[in-house]
């Protein structure tokens, strides 16, 4: 998949405050940046097609009749969302810790092997404290390289594991590498799970320069931004502080992967990406 154009080249100014005062810049260092966007695998180009949030917000809205959304509405909010893979792991209570004092969801995309049956306390915690909880596959595979009962393999046992440890099993789920296609998606339809992408990556699994991972971040991140960071890497989680701060301070709201599609809810087997 070719990485998509900027959201500031793609969105309308908002009028005045200081998100309107740095598209162009944003929009600039994007387009720097779009190195780091290519993450995503190249067999996303066999998909169908790939839903925006804006574009799942406006339907089901639309269907619904303009219906009221609790308690974030990011038709009106400025959204983004904070997401992390990998996890759990020795380091992630120190991110939970971090997020519950600045008040802050994120959605975690949990893998299995060494993680959530290693965990199983802290996958609870994150749920108990209201975090989103998706499936990341038992041991990172790429999807499109596996046969369907390989793909199924990847994916029952970690919805096993969360369940287990939080009384329910997840709906959302991420594909290593991003790497999805029609089969996938078909699976995923059948197993409930909507496959989610995103559209910022500090690669912080490349350096411990937390500095570099902050401006990575802020570079990129424009409104309906899906944030993809890893807690277990050492320059992680002291760059989250840095983040939320300069995020809220251009305005923007956090919230979960559900909450930035709400009205809409995730559709098993589809694909979203802002």
């Amino acid at each position: 998949m070719s990485p998509a154009l900027p959201a500031a080249v793609r969105r309308p100014a908002r009028a005045g405050g200081s998100l309107a005062r740095t598209r162009v810049a944003k929009a600039v260092a994007a387009l720097l940046l779009v190195g780091l966007t290519t993450q995503v695998a190249t067999s996303c180009s066999t998909l169908n097609g790939v839903r925006s949030p804006a574009g799942a917000r406006e339907d089901a809205a639309s269907a619904a009749g303009g219906a009221p959304v609790t308690p974030v509405d990011c038709r009106t909010a400025t959204c983004v969302a904070l997401t992390f893979d990998g996890g759990p792991s020795e380091p992630t209570p120190r991110l939970l810790d971090l997020l519950k004092r600045e008040k802050v969801p994120a959605t975690f995309f949990l893998q299995g092997e060494g993680h959530t049956r290693t965990y199983p306390a802290t996958v609870r915690r994150m749920s108990e404290e209201g975090h989103e909880i998706g499936n990341h596959t038992w041991s990172h595979k790429n999807l499109t390289e596996l046969t369907p009962d390989e793909v199924r393999a990847e994916i029952a046992p970690v919805q096993e594991d969360i369940r287990k440890a939080t009384g329910r099993a997840p709906t959302l789920m991420r594909p290593p590498g991003g790497a999805t296609n029609d089969e996938v998606s078909k699976i995923m339809k059948e197993l409930g799970l909507a496959q989610i992408l995103w559209s910022v990556t500090a690669k912080d699994f490349s350096t411990t320069d937390s500095a570099l991972i902050t401006k990575r971040v802020l570079d990129q991140t424009e409104r309906d931004g899906i944030i993809l960071l890893h807690e277990r890497y050492a320059g992680t989680i002291p760059a989250v502080g840095r983040i939320i701060t300069e995020l809220r301070k251009q305005g923007y709201t956090f919230v979960t992967v559900s909450q930035l599609l709400a009205p809409a809810r995730p559709e098993p087997g589809a694909v979203y990406r802002p």
